[in-house]
């Protein structure tokens, strides 16, 4: 084979050099958007750390003393809190009765070792009622580089690795880009150059791909930052994400590691530890306690997650697919219940680079042919499964909602049990905590490894218990890791239309009637798609013990709401009731023990009132205005540092909800320029909202079309 001529190899050097460029630009401008994160979160953590010292007190110097530090003296003058001993000058301690030089120094060097703990530790909390300059800046520091998008990490790896692969070859090939170059150079210095030649060119085998992922988000990075308000709008709608990455920036550990890691012996965490974690394929980063959980799945191999609700068990399931599709996997296959195979669907196409293909409804035949030809994750159901032919290439199996699969005599349980005896890994999720239910527990680790449990009985002590299961049941709970946790968590459940929900919704169309077409989805309620996930959503929060809030805009679908749930429910809060009315039913929600359900008109229980009594939100349908969401999910949100909010919005794929989200989010340019320009949009939120009665009319215009095209 002849060399390239020293023309080809110049215009491949261009082509480089240019690659090279870009992936410079996104190298230093994604470092810029992390500098200036760091630099907005530096003043807020000092002022966080400063306020929880001032709130501790100074009696906190003896455990760091292990006990020897008389601090009476200290108290009797005044000195209450750590904070106030920090500041002190050392004349002011030292001139106390009581406080020698060994004493002044000892409490001081204690309160400084408290000080720097607290603030290498403090997750800076942002809270929505506080809308401070400092808060501020941070939000937009850190809405530079969400507003990018789930690509960023992959497209930053890309750029270092072609950016140092490039920045190494470019100099070994330019002996060969000249003719005069290419004959004075000898001929070990031609051999690698032409060796270094074919390596660019392999790296430029994608060029084309690979500079869009570069440019694309480089453009975004570049944007210039929103308004302060729209940027606390999107914080409200997409908290998870601004707290990932915090934790990420942040590079905070879990102040408990043992509670992060579930409490599993030391061996074993340490060698859950060293398990490599492949995120090449992965386009989200997992925080501490997540990256645990993948790790402990793929050095068990066969194991339990059994996370606390809203802890993101799916996303620990799509990074150990993941690694091990980057790791040279082929096949993956998800069990699951009907009413949430959307939702992996559309998290595994997001959260990865997998291909998802669904093997449930018209077309399973067909995916399933694609997925056994082309790999990648094929997701199907409970009572799918038992039709499917076991596939040996099956790198991991992930069953979801495994509770479903204790009884051993049930089809689907067989099923299962049969695949389990097949594929080598295996990952089991729920959310049941095992203390509650031993032997339905114990059935599931069958599955699993058989025997595990040895003479271990249900009786014996919980520590004993704990040992036996540690290999392969992991299980953190909301409060074990809730500096990790973010205050606020969105999760779309997207339902598929039941046959009788479809019907109702293609009339709605048909006649033109929006409002109607809103809630056609609970127009035949014993039917629902969207209230049977309501009632399972019900349904575990009462598990935890959980408060409930349900939203939706129209009184009939709150009133089929509460049918369906059956037992009593509080409310429901309308315009139609007084204030004083509304607050003494938010009082006996609040008043009520353990988990209750309140139901609310989105309009009236959104504005004006505190519902801090409520962890899981529930929103029935989008609404036309997201700042109506957003003011809801502030009732809720008020709960601050003592939990968690947990959001839930019903959607309907195919239908006017996926049109109503795809016109809102292109709105945002729109948003975002409007709001710099007028004083009245910064001051009323409500002004970007789109008119209803256009919005309706273009939605219902293209639902029509959709459906006579379908």
């Amino acid at each position: 084979m002849e060399p390239p001529s020293a023309g080809d190899v110049r215009d491949l050097l261009r082509r480089a050099r240019r690659l090279l460029g870009d992936a410079r630009d996104l190298v230093v401008e994604h470092e810029r958007a992390v500098a200036e994160v760091r630099d907005a979160l530096g003043p807020l953590r000092d002022r966080q750390a400063e306020a929880e010292l001032d709130a501790m007190p100074v009696s906190r110097l003896k455990d760091v003393t292990s006990g020897r530090l008389r601090i009476g003296a200290l108290e009797e003058a005044g000195y209450t809190t750590v904070r106030s001993v920090l500041r002190a000058m050392p004349y002011e301690l030292q001139k106390l009765p009581g406080v020698g030089p060994q004493t002044r120094k000892q409490a001081q060097k204690a309160a400084e070792g408290i000080a720097l703990a607290t603030r290498r530790s403090r997750t800076v909390h942002i809270d929505v009622d506080d809308r401070d300059a400092e808060t501020t800046r941070l939000l937009l520091a850190l809405h530079r580089l969400v507003a990018v998008g789930p690509e960023l990490p992959r497209a930053r790896r890309t750029a270092e690795a072609v950016g140092g692969r490039l920045r190494e070859l470019i100099p070994q090939a330019r002996p060969i880009g000249n003719w005069l170059r290419r004959l004075l150079s000898g001929s070990r210095r031609r051999a690698r150059a032409e060796r270094a030649v074919e390596r660019i060119a392999a790296l430029l085998a994608d060029e084309t791909e690979t500079r869009l992922l570069i440019a694309q988000a480089t453009t975004d990075l570049l944007r210039p930052p929103p308004d302060g308000a729209l940027a606390w709008i999107d914080f409200e709608i997409h908290a998870a994400d601004y707290y990932n990455l915090l934790a990420e920036l942040s590079a905070l550990a879990p102040s408990d590691r043992a509670a992060a890691e579930g409490f599993l012996p030391g061996d074993l965490a340490e060698r859950v530890r060293e398990q490599e974690l492949d995120d090449t394929l992965r386009r989200v980063s997992l925080r501490g306690y997540q990256a645990f959980g993948a790790r402990f799945a793929l050095a068990q191999r066969r194991v339990i997650l059994g996370d606390d609700m809203g802890l993101g068990k799916t996303i620990q399931a799509i990074a150990v697919m993941a690694h091990l599709h980057a790791r040279g996997t082929t096949h993956s296959l998800v069990v699951c219940p009907a009413s949430v195979l959307v939702n992996w669907l559309r998290e595994i196409e997001t959260r990865s680079s997998l291909k998802a293909y669904r093997l449930h409804g018209d077309d399973r035949r067909l995916a399933h042919a694609a997925w056994l030809e082309r790999g990648g994750v094929a997701v199907t159901t409970y009572a799918g499964l038992h039709t499917l032919e076991i596939e040996p290439r099956v790198g991991v199996l992930v069953v979801d909602e495994a509770h479903y699969v204790k009884n051993r005599q049930a089809r689907r349980s067989k099923a299962v049990a049969g695949w389990c005896d097949r594929v080598g890994r295996v990952l089991f999720m729920t959310g049941t905590p095992m203390e509650n239910r031993i032997e339905e527990f114990r059935s599931l680790v069958d599955y699993l490894q058989p025997g595990l449990f040895g003479t271990v009985e249900a009786n014996d002590s919980a520590q004993a218990f704990r040992r036996a299961v540690a290999p392969v049941y992991l299980r953190r709970n909301q409060q074990d890791v809730v500096t990790e946790l973010p205050d606020l968590v969105h999760m779309d459940e997207w339902e598929e239309f039941s046959a009788a929900d479809a019907e109702a919704y293609r009339d709605a169309v048909a006649s033109g009637r929006f409002m109607t077409m809103r809630r056609a989805a609970y127009a035949v309620p014993e039917k629902s798609a969207k209230l049977e996930r309501l009632r399972e959503l019900v349904d575990e929060a009462a598990e935890a013990e959980l408060k409930v809030v349900v939203f939706s805009y129209f009184r009939d679908v709150l009133a089929a709401v509460g049918q369906a749930l059956g037992s009593p429910v509080h409310g429901p809060l309308s315009g139609e009731l007084a204030p004083e009315r509304r607050q003494g039913v938010i009082d006996a929600f609040t008043a009520a023990r353990g988990h209750a359900v309140l139901l609310a008109q989105i309009q009236t229980g959104g504005v004006g009132l505190n519902l801090q009594a409520a962890s899981v939100v529930i929103i029935c349908e989008p609404q036309v205005k997201p700042t109506m969401e957003s003011q809801a999910v502030a009732r809720a949100y008020r709960m601050g540092q003592v939990r968690r909010v947990q959001v839930h919005r019903l959607l309907t794929p195919d239908s006017m909800d996926e049109r109503l989200l795809e016109i809102m989010n292109a709105k945002a340019t729109l948003f975002d320029a409007y709001a710099r320009r007028s004083h009245l949009a910064e001051s009323t939120p409500d002004a970007i909202d789109i008119s209803e009665e256009t919005l309706a009319e273009q939605i219902v215009r293209e639902e029509r079309r959709r459906l006579a095209a379908g």
